[in-house]
């Protein structure tokens, strides 16, 4: 039965323990304020953590093996011990305290029960997951021997109900889960209507990837708090190599948290938080075999919020060996107060499995969670857009590629590698300055393409893109030194043979900068376009393989188109941060990305730099701007398109919160392949068309402007590396798109 009763002793050892309770080091760990913490990512601090449950008992049971955990109440939770022998199931009442030090406190427990009465034990119950219904008088428990999903009366601790479970989620041989690997994941809606159930491993018909990873099935079912919930969809997720999904907290629209945890012995554990997005994601129900699914859109998506390992140890101690001595085997997870700054308090509590080198702890954690990206317009201008010019394309193969044949009648517009507001200083959308690169891709394939940039006007309401001018890239005055394509002529227009343009900014005077590759180079224009001065490359010596610089014999010492592909301007105009799309030949980190700072009165280089680091070597920084004083918005991208797209971000970084070694820290602001569209901005789809409808993704290949607006929207466009690229309709040229997004948070 359900006890409230303390003895004398258990009081003062609950004190005892309590005293031990740890609260976050302010030695500068973290800024003040109600979410204050030791950081362990850009999303999620350490607000604090205690071991004042650890090796207890209460009424003669030992308070061991938490592995669920439910508020009740702002500072009360309940936890749920799992299978320990022939000891009765039970939950256990926790006092949660302490704006300065965490503490937690046994006050009651419950002995769940059958219907009949009969305490479950370890032999016929091992619970691990926990949800606290509505009204409070009932609570779900999951329990992986089965598996299964029962509702218990809290007064008594009694079975009222027993949920369906699909048949095969029974453990082998009645179905095809494993032992130990069933239901460990338990989640109720804010709202009660849906409870989600994740499975720990995956099913044998559905297995791991070939790199390792879980192919798990996470169930919805649908209903309400104290009434019958039915099985209604399955979704498709995939856990990190060795780990299994251990706990699941909703926060509603389709969106969730989801805690991840493995162990390796002689090393200790692995304790990740993710952000997961359900949005468009359809049910798997009827797939035999998660293995099959190809695209990337029918599984969960998931964001890391913070690998535990990375929270400073704060004081923690570990029985056992462990990467971060502030870690243990975490299995229960709970969402707890809001917090500034669209953060809510998320504590954690470990599992000890009733074993001396183990440790129950219990941790609170500030986690930032805005709401979901929303996709707020878009618009379109066709792939064969031609203006008016020379005929291009001619040094092309006449191949036809994705519909198109060389040579082209006129000057394709092939996608956008910069995107600025069309005058300096303004923050609308509305009329934008949008610039091509060097055209086909190489500087013997693209003489006959001319350098502009053009002034365009997306009509969100129709979703067309209408080209009303356009600036001529020039050199009459001869600024350049080294052979143009025009050499002869009165105006020397240039050409993609002459310089790969990729990057557009304002200064304060109202000329126009330019981030170029081939040298790479910084070139000034002023607002008509003609250049005003020579070309000015890097001080440290860095050149392309196409740089006009190298002379005989020297080698470059970065590879091809992997210059200046973004530069942010800073917002008086003053200051220009050209940064690297890719590693420098021979740099020993190959994630490496270097930001200059540019001064652009002294026309000159000051010798700061930055190191920014991509997630994995073979991505690239696709454009920059800034948010505000000295904080960047880049594109960080991978090469693919359409399904095989996995990576198009857009990354918040801050110029004065890098390391000592010049570092940058990151936080993913939105990912590009997983924007909603509740309002159906993308819809009806084209036949063909990839990635569109509640669920919006931007699969292009080469995602190479962003421009903030202001708030929290912001503008993206793509190259479209015209006519070779086809990642929205499969054989057919894509074209330029332009979006506006809402990024909720984007400036927290």
């Amino acid at each position: 039965m359900r006890s409230t009763r303390r003895t004398a002793q258990a009081i003062a050892a609950a004190a005892a323990i309590a005293m031990l309770s740890v609260a976050v080091p302010p030695a500068g760990a973290a800024a003040s304020g109600p979410s204050a913490g030791a950081r362990c990512s850009a999303d999620v601090s350490l607000l604090g953590f205690t071991d004042s449950l650890d090796k207890t008992t209460f009424e003669g049971t030992a308070v061991a093996g938490l592995s669920a955990l439910a508020l009740t109440r702002p500072s009360r939770a309940l936890a749920l011990a799992d299978n320990l022998g022939t000891t009765p199931a039970r939950l256990y009442d926790v006092a949660l305290g302490g704006r300065e030090k965490l503490s937690a406190e046994v006050r009651g427990m419950t002995t769940l029960r059958r219907p009949d009465g009969v305490p479950y034990t370890g032999a016929d119950f091992d619970g691990e997951g926990l949800v606290a219904e509505r009204g409070g008088r009932t609570v779900l428990a999951s329990s992986e021997t089965e598996p299964s999903i029962r509702r218990f009366r809290l007064s008594d601790g009694r079975q009222v109900a027993a949920f369906d479970v699909p048949d095969r989620f029974r453990v082998a041989p009645a179905g095809q889960a494993a032992v130990n690997q069933t239901f460990e994941a338990l989640a109720a809606t804010p709202d009660g209507r849906v409870v989600y159930a994740g499975m720990e491993g995956p099913l044998s018909a559905d297995g791991r990837d070939s790199g390792g990873r879980g192919l798990q099935r996470i169930l919805r079912y649908e209903g309400g708090s104290g009434a019958s919930y039915t099985p209604a969809a399955q979704y498709a997720y995939r856990t990190d190599v060795g780990l299994g999904l251990v706990e699941l907290v909703a926060l509603g629209d389709d969106q969730l948290i989801a805690l991840e945890r493995g162990f390796t012995a002689g090393v200790g554990n692995t304790v990740r938080v993710y952000r997961v997005s359900a949005t468009g994601a359809p049910d798997v129900s009827g797939v035999e075999s998660l293995a099959t699914l190809t695209d990337p859109r029918a599984w969960l998506g998931k964001q890391l919020l913070a690998d535990l390992v990375e929270c400073p140890p704060s004081g923690a101690t570990a029985k056992q060996p462990q990467p971060n001595p502030l870690l243990d085997n975490i299995e229960g997870m709970a969402l707890g107060e809001r917090l500034p700054g669209d953060r809510r308090t998320l504590y954690l509590v470990s599992d000890d499995n009733n074993n001396a080198a183990q440790t129950t702890r219990v941790y609170a954690l500030s986690v930032r969670l805005p709401n979901q990206a929303r996709l707020a317009a878009r618009a379109l201008l066709s792939a064969t857009a031609y203006q008016p010019g020379p005929v291009s394309g001619t040094q092309l193969s006449p191949a036809t590629v994705n519909g198109v044949t060389p040579p082209f009648p006129g000057q394709p517009i092939p996608g956008f590698s910069a995107v600025i507001p069309a005058t300096p200083g303004a923050r609308s959308g509305n009329r934008l300055l949008a610039m091509p690169d060097n055209g086909f891709g190489a500087k013997d394939n693209s003489a006959d393409f001319l350098l502009r940039a053009y002034v365009i006007e997306p009509d969100y309401r129709t979703g067309e893109i209408e080209v009303r001018s356009h600036i001529s890239f020039r050199d009459p005055d001869r600024k350049l030194p080294f052979p143009i394509v025009n050499d002869k002529t009165a105006d020397r227009l240039l050409t993609g043979a002459d310089l790969d343009i990729e990057s557009l900014a304002w200064d304060a005077r109202g000329d126009l900068w330019i981030g170029e590759e081939f040298g790479p180079y910084l070139v000034r224009t002023d607002r008509r376009g003609k250049v005003l001065q020579a070309p000015i490359p890097l001080p440290d010596g860095t050149k392309s393989p196409q740089s006009p610089d190298l002379t005989p014999g020297e080698s470059p010492t970065l590879p091809a188109s992997r210059g200046f592909e973004a530069m942010a301007a800073s917002k008086d105009g003053w200051t220009l941060y050209p940064i690297l799309e890719g590693a420098k030949i021979g740099d020993a980190d190959q994630r490496r990305r270097v930001v200059y700072e540019f001064d652009v009165r002294a026309a000159s280089y000051t010798g700061r730099t930055w190191s920014f680091r991509v997630d994995e070597p073979g991505l690239v920084v696709g454009d920059a701007a800034v948010l505000d004083d000295r904080r960047l918005l880049l594109i960080e991208r991978d090469n693919d398109m359409g399904p095989s797209a996995r990576i198009k971000r857009l990354v918040v970084t801050d110029l004065d919160a890098a390391t000592q070694d010049g570092v940058l820290p990151r936080r993913t602001a939105v990912d590009l392949l997983r924007i909603a569209d509740p309002r159906g901005v993308s819809m009806p789809a084209r036949p063909g068309e990839y990635g569109v409808g509640p669920l919006f993704s931007f699969p292009l290949q080469s995602v190479e402007s962003v421009l903030p607006l202001h708030g929290d929207r912001v503008v993206v466009a793509n190259d479209n590396n015209f006519p070779g690229n086809d990642g929205r309709i499969p054989g057919r040229a894509d074209d330029t798109e332009v979006i506006v997004i809402d990024v909720p948070g984007l400036r927290d």
